[in-house]
């Protein structure tokens, strides 16, 4: 009986160890993790989840990174990236443009919606069901050059005057209340705003840019960092998309979990839209795509040359350097 309880103490304090072992094991990794930074480009949503799962699943630990995903603030994540103050962005490539443009060296390294998903919707009720429809109507957007562009292209191609729409600032409006109020229609992704009026029974009229050219047909939102980063840190970039790329095609494969993942993290979001919208986004990420994240430059061409051709940029854009798919994994 001795002999049993000296052997079953040995067991016990071999065992007390390991597990002291294993803790400080624990923490040592923990130390040793690379720590960088990931701004958002505006509030969390399903653009988003991939990310999320990739940290709440230990993919980014697994490429030993410790990533804080923080939010944009008034500088903005282009800005934060540029400038050093963060590893990694959200971006699109209608920004990104005008920065590489402007010799700002940010670099779009993952696309993560494969093709353009948002257009100008409207209430069905206001009778808007094609471009030539906006004339006499009121426009609400956000005041940047781009969006008189975008609606005199598609205006264009229906003998449409763009100087017959309003064209308001709804500032931080929501869409369901501007459009009731304030605007006829306005720009939006249909992954979310458009899934939130499906859920309000609100039916929505819808003009998605892809429907009226390729060269709207751009990535956004992108995944992006800086030359500086790539230049003097390359294998952090290299695990950083690797361990994203893995949260994405888990989010492809399984969109409740994963949206199940972002609710956790986001506690202030609507469940039932999160759901929703993971549901009609996430076949999209890679689309006809052959693997999440690839950009093609002839994207970045079509959508620069519109740009330049409705004076968007002071120059043409070199797409060669402003985006690689080297990074992502094989």
């Amino acid at each position: 009986m001795k002999k049993w309880l000296v052997l079953l103490c040995t067991v016990l304090i071999l065992a007390a160890c390991g597990n002291s072992k294993d803790d400080g094991s624990k923490g040592n990794n923990q130390e040793k993790l690379k720590k960088v930074t990931l701004v958002l480009d505006w509030t969390p949503n399903t653009n988003h989840t991939g990310l999320y799962v990739a940290k709440e699943k230990g993919y980014f630990e697994e490429k030993g990174l410790d990533v804080e995903i923080i939010m944009p603030g008034e500088a903005g994540a282009n800005q934060l990236v540029a400038a050093g103050k963060a590893e990694f962005g959200i971006g699109y490539q209608e920004s990104l443009t005008e920065a590489r443009v402007q010799g700002v060296p940010l670099v779009s390294i993952a696309a993560i919606i494969q093709h353009n998903t948002s257009g100008f919707a409207s209430p069905a009720d206001k009778k808007i069901t094609s471009p030539k429809d906006y004339e006499g109507k009121t426009y609400g957007g956000w005041g940047a050059p781009v969006e008189k562009a975008v609606l005199s292209s598609l205006m264009k191609q229906e003998n449409g005057d763009v100087e017959k729409v309003g064209i308001v600032n709804m500032g931080d409006t929501d869409f369901f209340t501007a459009v009731k109020r304030d605007v006829d229609f306005a720009w939006i992704y249909y992954g979310w705003t458009g899934i939130e009026a499906e859920l309000r029974g609100e039916k929505l009229n819808m003009q998605y840019l892809t429907d009226y050219t390729e060269k709207l047909d751009y990535y956004t939102p992108v995944l992006t960092t800086s030359e500086n980063l790539i230049k003097e840190d390359p294998e952090t970039v290299r695990s950083f998309v690797a361990a994203v790329s893995k949260g994405y095609q888990y989010t492809i494969n399984h969109p409740d979990e994963a949206a199940s993942i972002l609710i956790k993290a986001v506690p202030d979001l609507d469940p039932e839209l999160v759901k929703a919208s993971q549901k009609w986004l996430s076949p999209k990420y890679q689309d006809d795509a052959s693997k999440w994240g690839v950009q093609d430059q002839k994207v970045w061409e079509n959508y620069a040359s519109w740009m330049f051709e409705n004076g968007l940029l002071e120059s043409e854009l070199d797409a060669k350097k402003a985006f690689t798919n080297e990074f992502l994994p094989k």
